[in-house]
Parts: structure tokens; C-alpha cells; sequence
């Protein structure tokens, strides 16, 4: 008898069909779903019965689903899982029915480090319809500030720093370690007062840049968020974009969020509209890591 009865995907969780097909050795039935369920109701009835579920970043799994569906014993996040403030599951209740819930990290940075690179250098050369100033950019000595220097944060600082940029860092606590490699820690405003780039790498619902940031920030700046959602206040964003014609806001698809229809037609947003961190790499080492945690699960280790 295979350790679950029914394992269901509720969205397409980004694991490979390689992956996909070897669900099956770990559940006696797998139903794998492609698309977003529209609701609640849609996630219950997708769960049913399953004591073991995937999901990604995108859909809530609330109290109310885990009072509907009361088979569930394993959560398996395909992707990563920060704390539960920022978690799409809600690991309060999850805890209190002894459900385990895991996640999976440091799968998808290189892809962004490598969009955030190649976006900055295309725009500060030229080298696609626009230009950021009247003269072309390299890297060099440019100020580049870092607002959460986690796992892509810090990759992103070593990449700025090998290009021989000025790397800065604000974080809730200090990394005596990125300082030892000669990154400045500076606090939020005077980051923003002195970086003329800055990207926030930043856990979901991590909203750090409101209007006054955003006044401090001011003209001829870029500002790239590299997060899964919004950073700021999306009407500080807008007014600050409208005031300051020569700034700029960059993201893709992840970044953006739900906000594709209320930034279109803004002249200084960059919406690259694919997930950076999508590649048959990234997608190999989250399959890879998705498994071994079902493994470390069925194996006793719930940690």
C-alpha cells in the first residue's frame, strides 16, 4: 500500500513531468491540476478527500479550507516558504491540526539575478528602444542598493559587486558577513537618498516604500523589484512614477502581481511579463527539492 491515499495539486506547482509521474509511487490516486481554482470553494472541492497536497505560491490555503477538507496531513509548498506572515498557507492552523507544511528554497535566484542584470545593462546602454540617460551607463561605480539581503539579495550584491558597482544593503538585522566583502549597510532612507539603483528582494507581503520613501527617493532613479508581488504602497508607487519622469520601476511577471492592468500604458514601467526564475534549471532543482521533501516526510522527519 503506497504512504498516501490521495495526492492533489491544486495549480500547476512548476515541477517537471519527470517529477509529475513520480507522484504516483508515493499515492494510491494523483490528480494534478493545471490551472488556478477561481475560489475557495473551487480549492475545496479540487482537495476533497487528499491527505497530501501541493500548491505553489498563488492560492490561499485558509482556515476555512482546512475545516472543509479534514483528511489533509502533508502540505507540500513548491515554493519557497519564508514565515507565516508571508505564507500562503496558513501555518497557525496547519500547526494546530498537526499538519506538516514544507517548502522549498534557493531554486529560482540565479534566473533572477541574471533578469536583473540584463534588463539594467540593456537600459543604461541603450541597447533595446530606450536609454535611462542622456549618456550610456555601464556598472561602474554605480551606487546599487539591496532592500533584503536574503538568498537573492546577496547574489545579486556579489553580481553588482563583480561588475564593480557601489553595493549598499538594508536589512531588519545586519550581515556582518556581506560587510566583510565590503557591502555598506545603510538604513532605508539613506539608502534610498543615496543609490541611484535599488532592488528589493523582499519576503510576500512586504510592503517597506510608501510615499515619504518614495519622496526621499526622488527623480532619475531606478527602482526593480525582484519579490513575488508588491514591496510598496501601489499608490505611492503611481504618484511617485507621475512626479519623477525620469524614474523608473522594473519587474516581471512575479513582481507585477495582480497589477498588470493598473501600471499598463505608464511610460517609466518596465514589465518584463514571464517569472525570472523559470528555466528547465530552476525547474529540475524545484522538482528535485519538492520530492526529497515528500521523502522526509514519509521517512519521519516533519521538520
Amino acid at each position: 500500500m503506497k504512504p498516501f491515499k490521495r495526492l492533489v495539486a491544486i495549480e500547476d506547482t512548476l515541477i517537471s513531468e519527470e517529477a509529475r509521474n513520480k507522484l504516483s509511487q508515493y499515492a494510491e490516486k494523483v490528480e494534478l491540476f493545471d490551472t488556478l481554482p477561481e475560489n475557495d470553494e473551487e480549492v475545496i472541492r479540487r482537495i476533497g478527500d487528499a491527505d497530501a497536497v501541493l500548491v505553489s505560491f498563488k492560492t490561499h490555503i485558509t482556515k476555512t479550507i482546512f475545516e472543509k477538507c479534514p483528511n489533509i496531513r502533508y502540505i507540500g509548498m513548491c515554493c519557497t516558504l519564508y514565515e507565516a506572515s508571508s505564507c500562503n498557507v496558513d501555518l497557525t492552523e496547519a500547526c494546530r491540526r498537526g499538519i506538516t507544511v514544507t517548502g522549498v528554497k534557493d531554486y529560482g535566484d540565479e534566473g533572477v539575478v541574471e533578469y536583473a542584470i540584463s534588463e539594467l545593462v540593456r537600459f543604461m546602454h541603450g541597447f533595446g528602444d530606450r536609454q535611462w540617460r542622456t549618456d550610456k551607463q555601464e556598472l561602474t561605480r554605480q551606487k546599487v542598493g539591496i532592500i533584503g539581503l536574503g538568498k537573492t539579495g546577496g547574489m545579486l550584491a556579489d553580481a553588482f559587486r563583480f561588475f564593480g558597482s557601489e553595493v549598499y544593503y538594508y536589512s531588519r538585522s545586519r550581515k556582518p558577513e556581506a560587510e566583510d566583502k565590503g557591502f555598506r549597510y545603510l538604513d532605508l532612507d539613506e539608502l534610498l537618498r543615496t543609490c541611484d539603483i535599488v532592488l528589493t528582494c523582499l519576503p510576500r507581503n512586504t510592503y517597506l516604500l510608501g510615499e515619504k520613501e518614495f519622496r526621499i527617493f526622488g527623480n532619475g532613479k531606478i527602482l526593480m523589484n525582484t519579490s513575488i508581488g508588491t514591496t510598496f504602497d501601489v499608490g505611492a508607487l503611481k504618484k511617485w512614477l507621475a512626479a519623477n519622469p525620469d524614474s523608473y520601476y522594473f519587474c516581471d511577471g512575479t513582481g507585477m502581481g495582480t497589477l498588470a492592468n493598473e501600471l499598463a500604458g505608464l511610460p517609466n514601467v518596465f514589465h518584463t511579463p514571464i517569472v525570472a526564475g523559470k528555466s528547465i534549471q530552476s525547474t529540475g532543482r524545484l522538482s528535485a527539492k519538492a520530492l526529497a521533501n515528500i521523502e522526509a516526510f514519509l521517512n519521519g522527519n516533519k521538520t
